[in-house]
């Protein structure tokens, strides 16, 4: 194999919390199973503990905000692309509420924890997808929010879905063995790797390019500008503190807390932020008249 890290995780896991390595391993202990700092969270009875209990408070916060944004996402009934925002927004509360079972540490039977582990990467891989649609969308390519245009959002998320979702599951339950070597350092699983840590990351990077051109080149704005450079800012920052960041949290909390906590409050912020820039462009469609006496 050489000396490429390209499709290993051993570093990743030892370092950080991420879904995926709970595929990778069948040890769940206060000792942890990549040598790094451990997750011992509150003590709970019978040699079990809650880790992450920071991370699970704000996915349940994330889980509430984005159905309001889902909601009050109706009252912009003329917006460009409002189905197709609510589609990102489902799939960004399917993911916060699978991070409960997967980032945070609850004392759950193994075959739960890797089931919510696959939903929890298909779901990744498919929202961000559905996020470069939503810029896709304001190219108006398509009419926004038709059968044609959802459908294919659905359709094509689906098969990014299933198709990273099934490796997962296949490599964290064995059913065919193919992923088997996953479980041998530096556990590389090629098919995760690509789908799970490349594909979001250009679907990202595409999203805000596509944006940038729509905002700049088309609409000949400026102050949206703020909230997209704003949304990437944010999301960078939640990355690095779950992938650099992390294990000196850990180790300075003594294993209460790491880099995880971070990631989910920056990425909610990112979301929340994205939400204000679709909105931002698409402003003149509020329903709500202006300088007119309620009745």
């Amino acid at each position: 194999m050489g000396s490429t890290q390209f499709g290993n995780f051993f570093n990743f896991c030892r370092d950080s919390t991420l879904p995926v390595c709970n595929l990778l391993s069948v040890q769940h202990d206060q000792n942890g199973p990549w040598g790094g700092c451990a997750l011992t969270g509150i003590p709970l009875s019978d040699n079990r503990y809650l880790g992450n209990l920071g991370s699970i408070l704000l996915c349940g916060i994330a889980i509430a905000v984005t159905i309001f944004l889902l909601l009050f996402s109706e009252r912009k009934r003329a917006a460009v692309g409002r189905r197709e925002m609510q589609i990102f927004l489902v799939g960004y509360i399917i993911i916060s509420i699978c991070e409960i079972f997967t980032v945070g540490e609850f004392p759950l039977s193994e075959t739960v924890r890797i089931a919510f582990t696959g939903i929890h990467i298909g779901f990744i891989t498919a929202t961000t997808w559905v996020l470069m649609l939503n810029a896709v969308v304001g190219y108006q390519i398509i009419d926004d929010g038709t059968p044609l245009s959802i459908g294919l959002v659905l359709v094509s998320a689906a098969v990014l879905l299933i198709g990273s979702g099934y490796i997962a599951l296949d490599t964290g339950f064995k059913w065919t063995g193919y992923f088997n070597s996953s479980y041998d350092p530096p556990n590389r699983n090629i098919g995760i790797y690509v789908l799970y840590q490349l594909a979001p990351l250009v679907f990202l990077v595409a999203f805000f390019v596509l944006e940038a051109i729509l905002v700049l080149r088309i609409l000949g704005e400026r102050r949206p500008m703020l909230y997209l450079a704003g949304a990437a800012f944010l999301f960078a920052i939640g990355q690095i503190f779950n992938y650099v960041v992390s294990p000196h949290i850990c180790n300075g909390t003594a294993g209460k807390i790491d880099g995880s906590l971070f990631e989910t409050l920056f990425t909610l912020l990112a979301v929340v932020t994205i939400w204000i820039f679709w909105a931002s462009i698409t402003e003149d469609d509020w329903p709500m008249p202006v300088n007119q006496p309620y009745p």
